[in-house]
C-alpha cells in the first residue's frame, strides 16, 4: 500500500488522574525513544492510521479512547523512503498527534521496539528523543489532568 504524505504519533497512557502513567518506546533499528510512529497508508484518515499504528506495534486495540491532540510538527519528506510518489514540491509533513487510553490493555511490541516502559509525566518527558513527542505529551497530560492551556 502506498504510504499517504502524513505521520501519526501516538502517546497511549494509562492510570487515573492521581496516578497517570505514559508509554515510552525504544527503537529497536536506532537509540531513540519516542512514542508509536507511522504514516498513513492509502486513503486513512489520521485518527485511522493512529489506530492502525497503535495495534501493530504495540498491540492496542482500536477499542480504547483516542484523544486527537492539537499538539503538531512537520517532517522532512527526505526521512520518508516512500517520499518519491509525494508531490514533488512537498518538503514537510504533518505529524497528527494522539492520546490512546491503555489502560487495562497489555502491551505486545512490535520488531520496531525493543522495550517499552510506563512513567510518570515527568519522566516519560525527559525519555522522550523528540521535542514533537514532549509537547504532545504535555498536552495530553494537561488535557487528562482537567487542566487549562496556561494552568501550570
Amino acid at each position: 500500500m502506498p504510504r499517504a504524505p502524513f505521520q501519526v504519533l501516538v502517546l497511549p497512557y494509562r492510570g487515573t488522574a492521581e496516578a497517570l502513567e505514559f508509554a515510552v518506546f525504544h527503537r529497536s533499528d536506532y537509540a531513540c525513544w519516542p512514542g508509536i510512529a507511522g504514516g498513513g497508508e492509502d486513503d486513512e484518515s489520521p485518527l485511522d492510521a493512529a489506530k492502525r499504528e497503535a495495534f501493530e506495534e504495540a498491540g492496542l486495540s482500536g477499542m480504547g479512547d483516542f484523544l486527537p491532540l492539537q499538539a503538531s510538527c512537520t517532517v522532512p519528506v527526505a526521512f520518508f523512503q516512500e517520499s518519491g510518489s509525494w508531490d514533488a514540491d512537498l518538503y514537510v509533513i504533518p505529524e497528527h498527534s494522539f492520546g490512546v487510553d491503555g489502560t487495562g490493555q497489555e502491551l505486545a511490541l512490535s520488531d520496531e521496539h525493543d522495550a517499552v516502559e510506563w512513567l510518570p509525566y515527568a519522566e516519560a518527558s525527559a525519555r522522550f528523543t523528540y521535542d514533537s513527542n514532549r509537547t504532545a505529551l504535555w498536552e495530553l497530560n494537561q488535557r487528562l489532568l482537567g487542566l487549562g492551556p496556561r494552568d501550570k
